[in-house]
């Protein structure tokens, strides 16, 4: 399969907007096209990171959202605070829920898709389904609504493990990629939106100051 030229990239303008914000952390609703932190060379310096460290010196990532995807992503402010949100990261007390929409209708109402994932070295950045030497890789989906005259499922995913591409390989390797996916998708599915329709939907988490649960939502614009 023959990757499409990378597109130029050309991140969304505006104010980005903060969920939830105090001395600790700093949660915001990224928006679809934008770098979670700088990629390669200056046209790619522009990211959600270095806009948030303008206004917060001291935010630190601690997890990503791809370029496409949209959503709730988290910034630790200070090193004590990475450390103790990376840890929670590490030990799975992240909870973390997507909303999809995918091409096709998904049979079954829910379900897991276990497949191991591994990067497809000749086609970085791409992953794929590898049995012998990829890594564990679950994921969890529910069907949330079906159309029919588009022939397409709204779905909220649930990634069990932090594989790089996830939730899209193991979407297009069950038959059903997401809409808009410039990478995986074939021409139907590519087309069929005009961004990726992939939202980090709701998050929650052990505040690394209380230990209490901190539950936040965003819900998609699609």
């Amino acid at each position: 399969m023959s990757l499409p030229p990378p597109p130029v990239y050309a991140p969304p303008s505006g104010p980005l907007r903060i969920v939830h914000q105090d001395e600790a952390l700093i949660v915001l609703d990224k928006p679809s096209g934008l770098l979670s932190v700088p990629g390669r060379g200056p046209a790619h310096a522009d990211s959600l990171a270095s806009r948030v460290q303008a206004e917060f010196p001291d935010a630190r990532i601690v997890h990503r959202l791809d370029m496409a995807t949209s959503g709730l992503i988290v910034l630790a402010r200070g090193a004590a605070m990475e450390r103790a949100l990376s840890i929670a990261f590490q030990k799975r007390q992240v909870e973390k829920l997507y909303v999809a929409v995918v091409a096709g209708q998904i049979a079954e109402d829910s379900g897991e898709i276990d497949l191991p994932l591994i990067t497809d070295w000749p086609n970085r950045p791409r992953q794929k389904v590898d049995f012998e030497l990829g890594k564990p890789s679950l994921t969890g989906f529910e069907v949330l609504a079906r159309d029919a005259a588009r022939s397409t499922s709204r779905v909220a995913l649930t990634p069990h493990t932090g594989r790089s591409h996830q939730l899209r390989v193991h979407l297009l390797a069950i038959g059903h990629p997401i809409l808009g996916d410039d990478l995986y998708g074939d021409a139907a599915s590519r087309t069929a939106a005009p961004r990726l329709l992939l939202h980090a939907t709701a998050l929650a988490l052990p505040h690394p100051q209380s230990g209490a649960m901190l539950r936040l939502e965003s819900p998609p614009d699609f």
